[in-house]
């Protein structure tokens, strides 16, 4: 943007069809609340020109950053009569505590004497989600918190103030700070929450070494890195370590279904439908995000029906599509028990079940070298999605060669980061419109070339490479690493119960997406093959099929 240009938003920033669905989620608010915003530039509504009213200058982008969070919370406000906006122009203190970064918004409870939730940072992108949400909760009045979270967070002694770091484009990210927000509402007296937008403010994310989203900082000591489920994050949040298997609950608490589909990525959700339609009783179980990794895929170009679309609208679509059929559930599985039927243990309760369909997709590979689990988190990353916007400006490498590798690498350098592709061989394996992409970008490839060690301090500072033709070592300067070397399955639950696996590490399934042991099934990335999101839809649903057929024919 060049400094002639003045920075404009819309006329308004919440749609018409968004702001009916809106009204209609807060209409039964039980609290009333207030949402602060403190700016320290005077803002104005939209003018007729459908500009905002902000002034051109150096920091104009701070400016614009103001004026849209001001503007985005008095349109929130306005969609109920249970919320009222209140602006704060120059004010830096707060309910007694120093406001040290604009804008800053705090969500408040009328006649409670403190914020639970603080937003650090303008709502953009999927912080604007975390904050539809964090309202939700707040105007209904409970945590939702299961009984197993409530019971391990009562043993709670210590205060906490939970920074959860994001970053626009991270759909992990509202479900983490939506899980600190719970803290804070069922234990006001020990839990504060925030979520703190990391690329607007580089010098906070680096005082805690943040350097992948979402990043929570228990403490000023303890910190995780990636979205937890409920359990995972009370227990970490209560005890500063990680959720132990078990205790294993008892039968009485168990829920009887006909099939459990452990995975809601597009081939547990697809599953889902066909399974409802065909008259089984289901339940799909994710310990992630509903939608799997199609969701941190900038843009998905190759999914009959949409020409273009983001990957995390397309998640959203058929989560909102198999969640009128099933029962949704983040959890994690801690155990699978197998009798006459299969006992699925989960932090919170057991589900029995007379089949199982495994659709746990695939995890990223690691480069298994010295120095990447030291910077996990810390320079070393996989999802150019949510951590791409925290290294504008920045030398980053990407290293593989197909087509996660080469969209990463394409939506980096949209985002302003100077990238390089490191391959191992001397051609790319990626669909032939990326590599013309890669080219038309200009984006620089090393060739033949693998990396050898991480190298930094506290955080990434490059990486040494190997050229695989010469044998000459080198090293390349970069304050990030991002891994595109492939996936493999995730069988962890499968193996213990004598599922056959191939020489992948992929689970074996004959035509009818049936393994060797009887009632289990497997669909999807986790078998193998073409992983892409049509054969991963089209696979969920014959699995469905399989599965009632067979079900059908013990009956008889």
């Amino acid at each position: 943007m060049s400094a002639s240009q003045t920075p404009s938003l819309p006329a308004t920033l919440i749609d018409a069809a968004t702001r009916a669905e809106l009204s209609k989620m807060y209409a039964n608010f039980t609290q009333q609340i207030e949402l602060h915003t403190y700016v320290l530039r005077a803002t104005s509504p939209a003018n007729g020109s459908g500009k905002a009213a902000v002034k051109v200058g150096t920091d104009q982008h701070e400016a614009l950053y103001e004026e849209f969070s001001v503007r985005l919370c008095s349109e929130l406000a306005s969609t109920s009569p249970h919320m009222q906006h209140i602006p704060h122009v120059g004010e830096k203190t707060a309910f007694g505590e120093k406001i040290q970064f604009f804008p800053t918004i705090l969500l408040v409870v009328k006649g409670q004497s403190k914020p639970l939730f603080r937003m650090t940072g303008a709502p953009l992108g999927e912080e604007s989600r975390t904050l539809v949400q964090a309202l939700d909760l707040l105007g209904h009045g409970t945590s939702t918190l299961s009984d197993t979270a409530i019971t391990i967070l009562s043993e709670l002694k210590t205060p906490r103030h939970v920074r959860v770091f994001s970053s626009p484009g991270c759909p992990y990210c509202p479900g983490q700070a939506i899980n600190a927000l719970k803290a804070a509402m069922q234990r006001p007296d020990f839990v504060t929450a925030e979520c703190v937008t990391a690329d607007e403010y580089p010098e906070y994310a680096a005082k805690y070494n943040v350097g992948s989203v979402p990043h929570t900082q228990f403490t000023e000591d303890h910190a995780g890195v990636g979205l937890m489920t409920e359990a995972a994050f009370i227990h970490e949040l209560t005890h500063l370590a990680p959720l132990p298997l078990g205790p294993i609950l008892n039968d009485a608490q168990a829920q009887e279904l006909d099939l459990v589909i452990l995975g809601g990525g597009p081939t547990g959700l697809s599953a889902a439908i066909y399974a409802a339609r065909s008259g089984l009783d289901s339940v799909v179980l994710e310990r992630e995000s509903f939608g799997g990794q199609i969701n941190v895929t900038p843009t998905v170009e190759n999914y009959p029906g949409f020409a273009s679309i983001g990957g995390t609208q397309l998640g959203e679509i058929l989560t909102a599509h198999a969640r009128q059929y099933a029962p949704l559930v983040r959890t994690s599985v801690q155990a699978i028990m197998r009798d006459y039927v299969f006992s699925v243990h989960t932090p919170e309760r057991i589900f029995k079940a007379k089949a199982l369909l495994f659709a746990t997709g695939a995890e990223w590979k690691n480069l298994d070298v010295p120095g990447e689990h030291t910077f996990f988190g810390k320079g070393v990353v996989h999802c150019a999605s949510c951590d791409g916007y925290m290294y504008k400006g920045k030398a980053v490498i990407v290293v593989g060669g197909g087509n996660t590798a080469l969209t990463d690498a394409l939506h980096l350098k949209n985002l302003g980061v100077s990238v390089t592709i490191l391959h191992r061989r001397d051609a790319f394996r990626a669909e032939d419109a990326l590599q013309k992409a890669v080219e038309r970008e200009g984006i620089p490839v090393v060739w033949n070339s693998i990396a050898t060690e991480v190298l930094g301090n506290k955080s990434v500072t490059g990486l040494r490479i190997k050229n695989t033709v010469t044998g000459a070592e080198s090293t390349l300067s970069a304050a990030g690493i991002f891994i595109a070397v492939g996936q493999k399955p995730n069988t962890e639950l499968a193996v213990p119960l004598g599922v056959a696996l191939d020489s992948t590490g992929a689970i074996i399934v004959d035509a009818e997406l049936r393994t060797n042991v009887p009632g289990i099934y497997a669909a999807g990335d986790v078998c193998g093959g073409t992983q892409q999101i049509v054969t991963a839809v089209s696979a969920g649903a014959r699995a469905a099929l399989s599965i009632f057929e067979d079900l059908q024919k013990e009956k008889a």
